[in-house]
């Protein structure tokens, strides 16, 4: 969900009101998508490399969080909404931690949409975090797989996204999901999280639905 900083100075305003606007968007998306027969959605909401970002900024980004499922919750839940916070707990505050037990635990019985939120996330330490809990656990080094490290990432019991929204105008993975958008499809837009419709959801969706996914294979005709 990029371009928030950008969106607010253009129109003179601080980063913590592009932030505020970004927020009134995610509300209007994760309705759209559920009604758009999107079950699984993610949104990439503050980074591992975001701890560098001014001290103000920071608090506000968490102050947001808070908010956000203390608005929201109740309306997520009557709809069930089941939400997850992905990424790692180290460095944040106790009373984050809490609210984030509780928008999972009031939530975790709940099965028509599934919201993850990617906080305090990155996908290099995702991995890494993945890897010592294997050894934890008592793995056998050797017998590791695929499946395996899926299962002690953030994402387990989760599908693979088939395909990720960049908005903003930037082209790159920005560390996000990195393990798991192997055969993703990507989908840059120019348009500034804030200014994300419905209509920009609708159009990256039927640009999703050209794509051929191949997952690394061959047809038939190909090989022939």
């Amino acid at each position: 969900m990029d371009g928030n900083g950008r969106w607010a100075k253009a129109r003179h305003r601080p980063r913590v009101f592009g932030h505020q606007e970004g927020v009134k968007t995610v509300r209007r998306i994760v309705e759209d998508a559920a009604d758009l027969g999107i079950k699984y959605l993610t949104l990439y909401s503050f980074s591992t490399e975001n701890w560098t970002r001014p001290k103000s900024e920071i608090t506000a980004l968490f102050r947001l969080l808070k908010q956000y499922v203390a608005d929201d919750l109740e309306s997520l839940n009557r709809n069930n909404v089941r939400v997850r916070i992905i990424g790692s707990r180290e460095g944040l505050s106790e009373d984050l931690l809490r609210v984030i037990d509780k928008v999972e635990t009031v939530t975790q019985k709940n099965t028509e949409f599934f919201l993850n939120i990617a906080f305090n996330y990155g996908g290099r330490d995702e991995i890494i975090r993945a890897v010592r809990r294997i050894a934890a656990a008592g793995h056998d080094i050797d017998a590791v797989d695929e499946a395996t490290l899926s299962r002690y990432l953030d994402t387990a019991e989760l599908p693979e996204p088939e395909f990720i929204i960049r908005t903003s105008g930037e082209r790159r993975v920005s560390n996000f999901l990195m393990w798991q958008s192997a055969y993703s499809e990507f989908i840059f837009t120019d348009v500034l999280w804030p200014d994300f419709t419905r209509k920009d959801l609708e159009l990256a969706i039927a640009e999703f639905q050209t794509r051929d996914r191949r997952f690394g294979n061959l047809k038939a005709d190909e090989v022939a």
